[in-house]
């Protein structure tokens, strides 16, 4: 491969990478202590702005969901020009139908336990009320902060450079080209959405096969740092977010190496979707660079193209707008009527029931209540903290939260948005692979938790 020719990297475009990337690493990765607990700054943030408009945030999301259907119901009928112009305002309202009745239902959930109208079932504080009252606050607080700051880690170089220094870590252990590492840094730094829409556009163009399209979206496209954080508050915990998310991280990893091996995903053609562009190789290092020079210099480059302060903040108030009317509708509907289940019928109650004799083999505390969550994390990643916030047993709310993060397959967000994609899986694939998930990590979850408590 024959050496690019470098560009003179001025100081100046080198502060333009490092300073941004460092201030991201620092907001989002960050260790702290606050209050007595170990934290990180964007929880910080997120919750002086809870204490601040503590009352007033059901009420505000309620006017996000309701304002997102609003959008919806236009862009589907009068399409106004405004919109259809948009191309961003055309991605958010612009949805397919399954996401069109979920606002419709989001919306009329929230309306309802706001001013508690309707069925208690809908409303009560188990059920509509602990999501619209304690959990969505959460998610307009925390998303405000990660919106805003995640360019910082997406725009000015950081995921180009671990992207080329991991390049040679991807095919041998994952069984994937070294480009997927990028698509996979941007799910655990950013959002598992990004990871799918990466992916999925790679597959479109040629550069992964159905496999690696399929193992990437199902193992890599990982919940966020910030998503992670919410959990843990969820359950009561926050104070042990470090030692929770390294055990997510040592999970995840097992079972992304594990996965791929076996079906349904080893089965996956290595066939491409379109013909693979003529100038595409497998990612290699220039002759001249070593894989920190040759990162260094795309991160340089990356960051070059992103100095505008105006479309740093367009990208995070988009961001912002992104999260708090794509995912909070969802999260109200399909919360709402998972909640509804799991407290008026049996149902999660006889998925779990399998559970129960490995649980109580691993000695994990209330072993029946726990394996009540284990199935119910299909349905939203959200449920299984929920569900299981009033456990008595640190330990076990520990397990909960981080299986329920590592189970990664939940149709609200992820689950919804590959199989909307072009990525060759079915929802009965996914179900499979969620089970997989759950079995494999589970038990390195339960050995660790063994271990900190």
């Amino acid at each position: 491969m024959e050496k690019p020719l470098r560009k003179k990297r001025s100081t100046g475009d080198l502060l333009a990478f490092i300073i941004p990337s460092l201030i991201g690493i620092f907001f989002f990765m960050m260790p702290i202590s606050y209050k007595g607990e170990i934290t990180i700054p964007i929880a910080v943030l997120s919750g002086f702005v809870q204490e601040l408009l503590a009352d007033s945030l059901p009420a505000i999301m309620t006017v996000i969901i309701v304002l997102t259907l609003i959008g919806t119901l236009l862009i589907k009928t009068v399409r106004p020009e405004l919109l259809n112009r948009n191309l961003f305002l055309k991605a958010l309202f612009d949805v397919p139908m399954v996401w069109f009745i979920a606002r419709i239902l989001g919306a009329a959930f929230a309306v309802m336990t706001l001013f508690q109208l309707g069925p208690e079932a809908i409303w009560s504080e188990y059920t509509g009320g602990l999501l619209l009252n304690d959990l969505l606050p959460i998610l307009f607080s925390v998303f405000l902060f990660a919106g805003l700051f995640l360019p910082l880690l997406l725009n000015f170089g950081l995921l180009e450079l671990f992207g080329t220094l991991l390049t040679k870590v991807m095919r041998p252990i994952f069984k994937l080209p070294g480009r997927s590492s990028i698509d996979s840094l941007a799910s655990w730094l950013g959002d598992g959405t990004i990871g799918v829409l990466l992916t999925s556009k790679q597959y479109e163009e040629g550069y992964y096969t159905s496999r690696e399209a399929a193992v990437i979206g199902t193992n890599f496209s990982v919940v966020s740092i910030t998503f992670s954080l919410v959990v843990i508050s969820q359950v009561g915990l926050a104070s042990m977010f470090v030692p929770f998310y390294l055990t997510v991280l040592v999970a995840g990893v097992l079972a992304a190496i594990i996965l791929p091996r076996i079906p349904p995903l080893s089965r996956k053609p290595d066939n491409y979707y379109v013909e693979r562009p003529d100038d595409y190789s497998e990612e290699k290092i220039p002759s001249g660079y070593t894989p920190f020079s040759w990162g260094m210099t795309q991160a340089v480059e990356k960051a070059r193209g992103n100095r505008s302060m105006k479309d740093f903040l367009l990208a995070g108030i988009r961001n912002i707008l992104d999260m708090w009317m794509g995912v909070a509708p969802i999260v109200m509907a399909l919360g709402t009527l998972a909640l509804i289940v799991a407290e008026y019928t049996p149902v999660f109650q006889w998925l779990g029931m399998p559970f129960i004799p490995l649980l109580e083999l691993m000695q994990v505390p209330e072993a029946r209540a726990a394996s009540e969550t284990l199935v119910v994390g299909f349905a939203d990643m959200f449920l299984p903290a929920v569900i299981g916030a009033d456990i008595a047993s640190p330990m076990t709310r520990f397990i909960i939260a981080a299986v329920s993060v590592t189970q990664l397959i939940y149709m609200s967000e992820v689950g919804g948005l590959l199989l909307g994609s072009k990525i060759p899986v079915g929802f009965g694939e996914l179900f499979i692979i969620f089970l997989q998930r759950t079995l494999v990590t589970l038990p390195i979850i339960v050995l660790i938790a063994h271990m900190i408590f």
